[in-house]
């Protein structure tokens, strides 16, 4: 059995140095075939460290950039061979490749960058953040009462942008010695602003259920995933009525840490595959497409995890459940949304239909939300949390400007 498991384990590596190889290959015959960047064209710079299983970390962002680069050229400064690769194939924005340092400085002498966005909390931000003389600023790909979203790992940035006024409150709970009101912006869910895709079914009179679990985390602290506890059992419930159409958007790390996790995800895939195929009109859909905003916006009631899903679903003001961990050591911070929000029991996933029946029934539901939305996003009407993102970054510059100017002087 050992030696069975070092084969397996050299086979294993030596397909990815294969694929790594080949990937490796075709990023570099793509960039040749664009071609060179413009220097001295782009003033902001998003850092991006990650391969192509972060990629949603990003393509959320594009419509909000994209709206920016109109005004503030941006460039994606990508570090992963993969997410270099996926970068260049969305073509949403330029795309600098620097695996080294020296690609970085290299960049970075080539282009007039004064703010550096981070999406993400990967350990190779810190290589960014030696080089000063530009604000390095965090905005985050979500919005939630996770753990992750008042990390002391705030603090290595000069600013965070941040949702609004339950963000603020929630770092001024853990962060010491923090200026909140110099160091962070509330700038809401630029993103909805954007929601995109289209509908994959022509709508009818099922209840359409969106159930978009997290991934199955890498800590006992961070087990929100609800695949395995939940979801297996409330997808079939749902899939038998008759009368509910299910949506299902997994997390793209789903399985990564556990397999069995993965293996529940593909037994609920094989379960719609079968529900379509013995009833074609349900159009139940597996939604792994790159658009997000089209489901939140359709589905009668969404289904989630504890994750950014939460608060991009809250945005719409439009009733949601959120399953409850089974982990007693899942970290739930229950002061603000979670305190006051419809919970999903794992014992209760078998009733599902009674406790959707129950949530939408109530007519109340939308109207107990309004206060949350906008406590977590303020302002939500269309263009307005694009108009405050823009602000922000306005503001920064100006406050480059200034900095530039005393340390000429």
């Amino acid at each position: 059995m050992p030696l069975a498991r070092d084969v397996q384990l050299a086979v294993g590596l030596l397909r990815k140095a294969l694929a790594t190889r080949t990937a490796r290959r075709d990023l570099h015959r793509a960039l040749e075939a664009r071609g060179s960047l413009p220097t001295g064209t782009f003033r902001i710079a998003v850092y991006f460290a990650d391969g192509a299983v972060n990629m949603y970390q990003m393509r959320q962002w594009y419509a909000p950039l994209q709206e920016l680069a109109k005004t503030w050229p941006v460039v994606v400064i990508s570090r992963a061979i993969r997410g270099a690769d996926a970068l260049l194939k969305d073509d949403a924005l330029p795309i600098a490749y620097a695996p080294t340092i020296a690609a970085v400085e290299q960049v970075l002498a080539e282009q007039d960058i004064r703010i550096v966005l981070y999406v993400n909390q990967n350990t190779r931000n810190f290589q960014m953040f030696r080089y000063g003389h530009r604000w390095h600023v965090f905005i985050n790909h979500g919005e939630s009462d996770k753990m992750y979203m008042s990390t002391n790992q705030f603090k290595a940035y000069d600013y965070a942008l941040v949702a609004g006024e339950a963000a603020r409150a929630r770092l001024s709970r853990v962060l010491w010695d923090y200026d909140l009101d110099r160091r962070t912006f509330s700038i809401g869910r630029p993103q909805a602003d954007h929601y995109s895709g289209d509908l994959p079914y022509e709508p009818d009179e099922r209840t359409v259920v969106l159930y978009a679990p997290t991934w199955e985390g890498d800590r006992p602290s961070a087990h929100y995933g609800s695949i395995v506890t939940h979801g297996e059992t409330l997808v079939k419930a749902l899939l038998a009525t008759g009368r509910h159409r299910v949506i299902y958007r997994p997390h793209p790390r789903s399985g990564v840490v556990d397999a069995a996790y993965g293996a529940a995800n593909a037994r609920i895939v094989a379960a719609i595959a079968a529900a379509n195929a013995a009833d074609p009109a349900a159009h139940h859909v597996l939604d792994t497409g790159p658009d997000l905003g089209w489901q939140l916006a359709a589905a009668d009631l969404a289904i989630v995890d504890i994750s950014a899903m939460v608060y991009d679903r809250l945005a719409v003001g439009k009733p949601l459940m959120i399953t409850r961990p089974v982990d007693p050591e899942a970290l739930v911070d229950d002061s603000g949304y979670l305190s006051a929000c419809e919970w999903l029991d794992a014992t209760a996933s078998e009733a599902i239909v009674a406790e959707a029946d129950r949530v939408l029934g109530d007519p109340d539901a939308v109207g107990r939300l309004e206060h949350w939305v906008q406590r977590y996003f303020g302002d939500t009407a269309p263009g307005a949390a694009t108009a405050r993102f823009e602000a922000a970054i306005g503001e920064l510059m100006q406050r480059w400007e200034r900095w530039n100017a005393d340390s000429a002087s």
